[in-house]
């Protein structure tokens, strides 16, 4: 796998509502799957972004296992990706697996905060926990301080809020609202670090 990818979030999975990842599935089709021809699709080992081979094809978001918060994660990867990463394996990012030293970390941070900050106002619409992650617990040979990588994802987060999501997170964190019930508008949210679990 060589794109950036945060762990999947195990305090996020153990919740009593139906939060299955068909479910997105069918709401990323439903918003998506015309225009864009993208479909997102659990089962993977890893999560994996596989562009289309030509105009004839369909692009393939893959999510990890059957994991609710692996498929908002990658959603918010896709939302965010711009036309020419959108024709790159994996949206063109790197990725270093557990153990990265305080260099490589802050770079992992920082392509995870938007990310991130997306993830969290998509957990939101559905009214799912969402848990931050620093992907590495153990950086630098000891315990890591994830509080400004918290404190950069609600500020990303408050940005979004104030001055609008990319379009196609927009489009998906409405029909999230809708789906799951929530009628959640993001003017309406209250984002404080209290809601970003660790």
């Amino acid at each position: 796998m060589s794109a950036v990818h945060a762990n999947v979030r195990s305090c996020a999975d153990t919740q009593g509502r139906d939060f299955r990842a068909t479910r997105l599935e069918r709401v990323f089709a439903d918003c998506f799957s015309s225009r864009w021809r993208t479909v997102l699709s659990g089962g993977a080992d890893e999560p994996h972004y596989q562009p289309a081979a030509d105009d004839h094809e369909t692009h393939l978001l893959h999510y990890r296992s059957d994991f609710f918060a692996s498929a908002l994660h990658e959603v918010a990867h896709w939302c965010i990706a711009g036309e020419r990463r959108l024709q790159r394996v994996d949206f063109g990012y790197w990725y270093a697996p557990e153990g990265r030293d305080t260099a490589q970390q802050r770079d992992f941070e920082a392509v995870e905060v938007k990310p991130q900050a997306l993830e969290w106002l998509f957990s939101l619409a559905c009214g799912y926990r969402f848990c931050v992650s620093v992907d590495n617990p153990g950086a630098a040979g000891g315990e890591y301080d994830s509080a400004p990588f918290r404190r950069q994802v609600l500020s990303q987060a408050r940005s979004w809020q104030r001055g609008g999501m990319p379009p196609r997170a927009q489009v998906f964190f409405a029909a999230l609202a809708r789906e799951f019930g929530t009628g959640l508008k993001t003017d309406e949210l209250e984002l404080s670090l209290a809601g970003l679990a660790g």
